[in-house]
C-alpha cells in the first residue's frame, strides 16, 4: 500500500507513512471485507457510511501537519480507522460520530487496536466539541456547504482544518485552512475529492443523506 498507492501520489511525511503502516484497515472492517483492506478505494460500513480510501487518509492527515502533543478533533468517526491513524500522530483525539452503531463500533476497534489516545463522541460533529478546545487541527471526512462556524471558534492560532467543501458544481475539493495570528483564515484548494455529506446544524440537513 505504501510503496504503490501512498508514496508515488505524493505522500512523504515520515510520521503520515509510519502510522499508515502501523495501522490495521482490516481491524475497522467488516469480515466480510477484510481482503479488500489494503485495496486503494472506499469500502462501505453500514448506515450509508464508508471507510475512506487509505490515499484519502494519508493526504488529509499530511495536509493537517499534525505533530505530537497536538490536540486534534476528527469529525465523522466512521469505522475508526482515519482516527486511529491521527491517534498516531498527535498527543490526543476527539472523534465525533453522529451514527451511534458506528460509533460503537469504532470505539471497539480502536480499543482493541490500542489507540488509547482516541476518545469517540455521538453528536453533531458540525457544532465541534468545545469542551476539549481549542485544537491544533480539525478533520473531517463528510463534504460541506461551507467551513462551520464552531470549527473556527475552537480552533488554536495557527491551527488548520482540512475538509471537503461542495462548490456549486455539485464536485468537491478537499482544503485546508488556516487560522493566521491575526485570526482571519487561509484557504488552501488541494485536491478534488469525493465524500459523503456533512450532515448537521451547521451543514447540510438530513435530506442531503
Amino acid at each position: 500500500m505504501i510503496a504503490w498507492h501512498l508514496e508515488p501520489r505524493g505522500i512523504r511525511d515520515p510520521a503520515v507513512l509510519a502510522a499508515m503502516r502501523a495501522v490495521p484497515r482490516e481491524a475497522f472492517l467488516p469480515a466480510r471485507l477484510r481482503d479488500e483492506a489494503y485495496a486503494d478505494h472506499p469500502l462501505p460500513i453500514g448506515d450509508g457510511q464508508t471507510i475512506s480510501q487509505p490515499y484519502v487518509v494519508a493526504l488529509t492527515a499530511q495536509a493537517a501537519r499534525i505533530r505530537p502533543g497536538d490536540r486534534v478533533l476528527d469529525v465523522g468517526t466512521g469505522s475508526g480507522y482515519a482516527a486511529a491513524v491521527l491517534g498516531r500522530l498527535a498527543g490526543e483525539v476527539w472523534s465525533i460520530e453522529r451514527v451511534p452503531g458506528l460509533a460503537a463500533g469504532a470505539a471497539d476497534a480502536l480499543a482493541a487496536t490500542g489507540a488509547s489516545n482516541v476518545h469517540v463522541v455521538t453528536g453533531d460533529g458540525t457544532l465541534g466539541s468545545p469542551e476539549h478546545a481549542p485544537y491544533d487541527a480539525i478533520v473531517a471526512a463528510a463534504a460541506g456547504p461551507d467551513v462551520p462556524l464552531p470549527w473556527l471558534e475552537q480552533l488554536a492560532d495557527g491551527g488548520r482544518i482540512v475538509m471537503p467543501l461542495e462548490h456549486g458544481t455539485g464536485g468537491q475539493h478537499l482544503v485546508r485552512i488556516t487560522r493566521s495570528p491575526d485570526g482571519e483564515p487561509e484557504i488552501e484548494r488541494l485536491e478534488s475529492v469525493r465524500f459523503v455529506p456533512l450532515v448537521g446544524e451547521h451543514g447540510w440537513h438530513r435530506g442531503r443523506e
